[in-house]
């Protein structure tokens, strides 16, 4: 959608942000906030005043606003013209890999009677003081009826 082809009351509807997204989307150039707000004023036949009062509004604006980026030296563009660089970092993984490999070395060098020790808190004998029907006494009673019955 064009700038132009928007009719005025509908222009005189939208957002600051909205407008500047339809001229970023046109103009497919990135701006600084200072022409690209001019422009909006200029969309909107808003008097000169207005730009003074209302430029640091629409600066927060734009950066609150997830469609926009703000670019070096000031520039502001559209964040769907930009991709992410994204880095990968070898080192880390290289890191990683010795750790991992140190690690395999330590649990090698164990004997098995340090294997034993870290067994020490884990039971695995059967418990033979209990009785096999533990549950064979256990007597499930009601409040409601015992108090009825008493």
């Amino acid at each position: 959608m064009k700038l132009n082809d928007i009719p005025e009351y509908e222009l005189e509807t939208m957002n600051y942000d909205d407008i500047a997204y339809i001229i970023l989307n046109e103009e497919k150039k990135k701006m600084k906030i200072n022409e690209l707000f001019t422009r909006v004023c200029v969309a909107l036949e808003l008097p000169e005043n207005v730009f003074e009062d209302k430029i640091a509004d629409f600066f927060e604006l734009l950066t609150t606003d997830k469609r926009f980026i703000m670019l070096e030296d000031g520039y502001w563009d559209l964040r769907e013209f930009h991709n992410p660089k994204v880095v990968v970092d070898d080192e880390d993984d290289e890191e990683d890999e010795i750790l991992e490999d140190a690690d395999e070395e330590m649990e090698s060098n164990l004997t098995e009677e340090e294997e034993n020790e870290d067994d020490i808190f884990y039971d695995t004998d059967v418990d033979d003081d209990l009785p096999d029907d533990d549950l064979e006494d256990l007597v499930v009673i009601d409040v409601d009826e015992e108090e009825a019955n008493s």
